[in-house]
């Protein structure tokens, strides 16, 4: 039987208090990378509704239709008003351009950046974007209108999907945030 020495105990401490600060230093960075690893996973797989960007449709139109809505949602408080464009049902895989309409309320310019999803959230991964106002800070003048146009097509493979055998229509969501 060994008896601890007043030496050995306090290594033992600085041991286990240095383990106990990397531990906290490692979860610390892991909160941090968190949000960029979440968004890439999210953009490759689709999760949660999260579009593709594309630079455009390589395979082609297909004969199923499918129909697209258009939705926007307003931060509480913000002085802007929407109109989202009119739903349109093009055979999938056709590259199509809305516009949605966005008004400054407010005597000030305003600020606002547009977060997006899909819904079903499944159909996501095969909604993809070319252009899109929701890529870059919208700047809207006291009491002016601006047109913000988005440019999508819905990828053929989705026709592949058994789980989207059924589905006829997608929203596309954008939710407006004071920047």
């Amino acid at each position: 039987m060994s008896i601890a020495t007043p030496d050995h105990s306090q290594s033992s401490n600085k041991r286990t208090l240095a383990w106990l600060v990397g531990m906290g230093l490692f979860m610390l960075g892991l909160s941090f990378a968190a949000v960029p690893l979440y968004d890439i996973f999210c953009r490759v797989t689709g999760y949660g509704g999260t579009t593709q960007v594309s630079d455009g449709n390589v395979r082609g139109v297909i004969a199923r239709e499918m129909g697209v809505r258009f939705d926007a949602t307003i931060d509480r408080g913000m002085p802007l008003q929407v109109e989202p464009a009119r739903i349109e049902t093009n055979p999938i895989g056709t590259v199509s351009t809305v516009v949605y309409r966005a008004t400054n309320l407010s005597d000030e310019p305003l600020q606002t950046t547009a977060s997006f999803n899909v819904t079903p959230d499944s159909a996501g991964v095969y909604f993809n974007k070319i252009e899109c106002f929701c890529f870059t800070e919208q700047t809207i003048p006291p009491g002016g209108t601006v047109e913000m146009p988005v440019t999508y097509f819905v990828d053929p493979d989705l026709d592949e999907n058994s789980e989207l055998r059924t589905i006829r229509e997608i929203t596309l969501s954008y939710t407006f945030h004071d920047s």
